[in-house]
This record gives structure tokens, C-alpha cells and sequence, in this order.
């Protein structure tokens, strides 16, 4: 029997930020369903990726990642920390604002003809515990939100203007392979395991998030290159649970206690993501990955040292000549 052929078999298409957290399992996800991929960052990916080094908020750096054979664009590199956007916004708008407009203005330039970006569901900003589609109003409430809405107004522009698939996916609480040299939740409580201190809480931790993994987040995004989404596309779990509850999953899936130290909560967090993934799982998705499996997974890395800068090494071949 033939195995059927994927839509992504023979796609060429770039990644910015492939080198990245995300990035790293979005670029092998591509290559497993047979895509020609290249990769645009100021590192390079751990595998034989082509790779453009360099920023992309450098012009000829967006000239030479992308050119006129490509058939689609995912864009992933940007600023992505809420608490730095508030203490530093001007780089904030100028990293994730700044860079999309080109990518999309070269994109339309050379007659790319699919975009998609990856966004937040901050762009909706805190409507309590109110569960969040894609047909709030954009109310950021942070930099890093205004950022990301703002992308996504260029987007639905340029895919309007210039019949290009531009589909923004609103991704909630991403963890997964690959995400040691981050700074979110997760990464804090595989660290605090490993050295037995204890983890902090910001506030009384009954603010509930949903974590979805990068397996999901990668069977996301080829379906909606599949079906040509367009518009925004909320990509999570499904299902919402606290900080607290978040420990208590850690705590199973490492075997070590995790003692809990509360401070004071930070401007800009919201006290509840609750997403509807209807629109997604109307084209076939359903998330496969349990939280405490994921956890799992990410625990193994951490303790054999692995995901924290594998995917930052540069190696050839590039394309930076």
C-alpha cells in the first residue's frame, strides 16, 4: 500500500527563528513531510538546514532568506517575553512589528504565496474567564500584545491586498523539546527538580493557562497549510489549568516535591487563557499529546542535558554567501 503524499511534500519554505525553541520542531515536522526547507536566524539549526545567518532586521537579510521560489513563509522569530516588552517596548515594536512588515512586503515583492505567523491569544488581552475564539476584538494589553495584534492586522492586509494565504495562529502556553535555554514556566520547574529549590508563584496561583506541545502546535500548522486557513487560528489544548495544578503535574511527571514560594504578581498577566480550538478541530486537529507525558518528555531532557542549545549551533550549509 502507498502512504498517502503529504501537501507539504515539495513545498519550499522558510522558517525564521528555525533555530529556535519552536522553530527546531517546526523545521523537522517540515522535513518529515517532505518540504525543502531553509531557515533564517542569527543561528543555525543543529541539523543540515540551509541556513541564512543573520537579523532579519537587516534589509538584505530579508532579500536573500526571501526569493521568488519559495511557496510559503512561517514566521516564528520574534520577541516573545511579556515582561521584557513592558520594560523594553521600542525593541519589542521594532523586533516584531518592524520585521514582519518586511517579510510580508519582500513576500508580496517576489510573489510568495502563503504567510503564516505565529501569534498569541494576549492579542484579545484579559476578558476574565471568558473563553477566547477567533472573533474577540484585538484589546492588548501589554507591548508584546499590541505587537502581536498589530502583526496580525498587517497580515490580514497584505493577504487581502495580494491573494496571499495569510493565516495568524494564536498559540497559547507552548512547551515541549527543546525549550532548556528558556525562561517560561516549564523551563523553571524542570530547573527547580534538577536543583531542589523551590519554584515561584507569582500571585496566589490560581490563574489558569493551557499548555499546548510543539507536536501539537507542528500538526496545527500543516493542517492549516492543508486546508488554506486564513485568519486568525487558535492552536492550544483545549483544556485550562492553574499554576498550581501545573506543579502538581510537574511534580508527577518528575518525582520530586517542587516547594512553592509565592511573590508578588506582575503587571500585564492575565488571571485566565480558556481558548476555544473548535475552528481547528473542525479541520482535524486533536492535540495528542497529555500534559503530564509531555512534562515527561521535557523532564528526560533536562536531565541528560539535552534542548538547551542544540538547535543554536551553527552548522553548514549556509546560504549566507
Amino acid at each position: 500500500m502507498v502512504a498517502p503524499t503529504s501537501p507539504l511534500d515539495g513545498a519550499r519554505v522558510l522558517v525564521t527563528g528555525g533555530a529556535g525553541f519552536i522553530g527546531g520542531s517546526v523545521v523537522s515536522m517540515l522535513h518529515a513531510a517532505g518540504a525543502d526547507v531553509r531557515n533564517v536566524d542569527r543561528h543555525g539549526c543543529a541539523d543540515e538546514t540551509p541556513t541564512i545567518l543573520g537579523d532579519l532586521r537587516d534589509p538584505d537579510v530579508v532579500a536573500r532568506a526571501v526569493t521568488d521560489d519559495l511557496d510559503g513563509i512561517v514566521h516564528l522569530a520574534a520577541r516573545t517575553s511579556v515582561l521584557e516588552s513592558v520594560r523594553h517596548p521600542r525593541e519589542t515594536t521594532a523586533d516584531n512589528i518592524g520585521v514582519t512588515a518586511a517579510l510580508l512586503e519582500r513576500a508580496r515583492e517576489v510573489g510568495v504565496a502563503r504567510f503564516f505567523l505565529a501569534s498569541t491569544n494576549a492579542v484579545t488581552g484579559d476578558v476574565g474567564t471568558r473563553t477566547i475564539t477567533e472573533d474577540l476584538p484585538l484589546r492588548p494589553m501589554t507591548p508584546y500584545g499590541a505587537t502581536k495584534a498589530a502583526c496580525e492586522m498587517l497580515l490580514h492586509g497584505y493577504g487581502a491586498s495580494y491573494d496571499m494565504q495569510a493565516c495568524a495562529l494564536r498559540l497559547t502556553n507552548v512547551y515541549g523539546a527543546g525549550m532548556a535555554h528558556k525562561d517560561s514556566f516549564v523551563p523553571r520547574l524542570m530547573r527547580a527538580a534538577l536543583s531542589g529549590e523551590y519554584v515561584q508563584v507569582y500571585g496566589e496561583g490560581t490563574q489558569r493557562r493551557d499548555l499546548v506541545n510543539t507536536a501539537d502546535v507542528c500538526r496545527a500548522l500543516a493542517l492549516a497549510w492543508e486546508h488554506e486557513v486564513e485568519g486568525p487560528l487558535i492552536v492550544g489544548s483545549g483544556s485550562s489549568i492553574s499554576v498550581l495544578d501545573l506543579i502538581e503535574a510537574a511534580r508527577a511527571a518528575t518525582g520530586h516535591e517542587l516547594p512553592v514560594k509565592h511573590v508578588e504578581a506582575k503587571p500585564g498577566e492575565m488571571p485566565a487563557v480558556i481558548v476555544s480550538i473548535d475552528r481547528a478541530r473542525s479541520m482535524g486537529y486533536d492535540p495528542q499529546i497529555a500534559l503530564v507525558d509531555g512534562l515527561r518528555r521535557v523532564w528526560d531532557e533536562f536531565q541528560t542535558g539535552g534542548g538547551a542549545a542544540g538547535r543554536r549551533i551553527v552548522v553548514p550549509p549556509t546560504l549566507d554567501s
